[in-house]
């Protein structure tokens, strides 16, 4: 296919794969990754809407796409495994932190999220992508997968609060067996419609709320409270009579 011959020729001349890219788009060949082109359209819009001058960033396991996309008032990406995000943080704090396809291949991904949540300022934004329906690639592990719902939930182990976050997904079927055995190109005709029953791509905005907006605790019933305050004081004085000799 032509996208195998595309994928193979770039790998082999890299001095020219950026060259050919722009060519290739200009005739209307596309030579993005088919399954992240929406999610890369969803996510990058994201953050557009945030002010990318404005924020501090630091993308873990680092790959060229957002560096490339957006010029942040500051950018620190890390690599594994000279900075494990399972077992590490940073003292610096950041308005965003991206994770684009690397938590599936964590050891430990809730404690990754833990220390996510801490290098965060109040109000900063993790913006995490996953695969979903993929075939396993490790590098060098693969260990999970996240459904929308699912991810929502692990997010908020990690310590986000549920009304900062935002989930979504893409994927259809002839994307899915496309994927089968290699990582295909969109090309010239692969489709962007989504099903959302077949989902390979899943991704996430979850905001640190700062402490004004929070939800509030729940605060118990005083009543219930002095009811079950008085009963407990009613049973210790009935057991402590009973100790007491006839």
């Amino acid at each position: 296919m032509i996208s195998e011959t595309v994928t193979t020729w770039t790998r082999a001349h890299p001095e020219l794969k950026d060259r050919l890219r722009k060519t290739l788009q200009a005739i209307g060949y596309d030579t993005s990754d088919w399954m992240r082109i929406v999610m890369y359209r969803h996510c990058f819009a994201f953050i557009a809407n945030l002010g990318p001058e404005q924020l501090d960033v630091l993308e873990i396991s680092a790959g060229p796409h957002w560096a490339r996309e957006f010029r942040f008032r500051s950018y620190t990406g890390t690599s594994y495994p000279s900075f494990d995000i399972c077992s590490q943080t940073l003292p610096a704090r950041f308005d965003l932190i991206i994770a684009d396809q690397v938590f599936e291949h964590l050891k430990w991904p809730y404690r990754a999220g833990r220390n996510v949540f801490a290098m965060l300022r109040p109000g900063g934004y993790f913006v995490v992508t996953v695969p979903f329906l993929v075939r396993i690639h490790k590098s060098p592990l693969d260990c999970s997968r996240w459904s929308e719902e699912g991810l929502r939930y692990f997010l908020q182990e990690c310590g986000f609060e549920d009304t900062g976050i935002t989930t979504a997904s893409w994927g259809n079927r002839a994307c899915l067996k496309a994927n089968l055995t290699a990582w295909r190109k969109r090309g010239l005709f692969g489709s962007l419609a989504n099903e959302p029953d077949f989902p390979l791509v899943v991704w996430a905005f979850a905001r640190k709320l700062p402490q004004a907006e929070k939800p509030a605790a729940p605060q118990p019933d005083s009543s219930a409270s002095l009811v079950g305050g008085c009963a407990g004081g009613i049973d210790i004085l009935s057991k402590s009579s009973e100790r007491v000799p006839s």
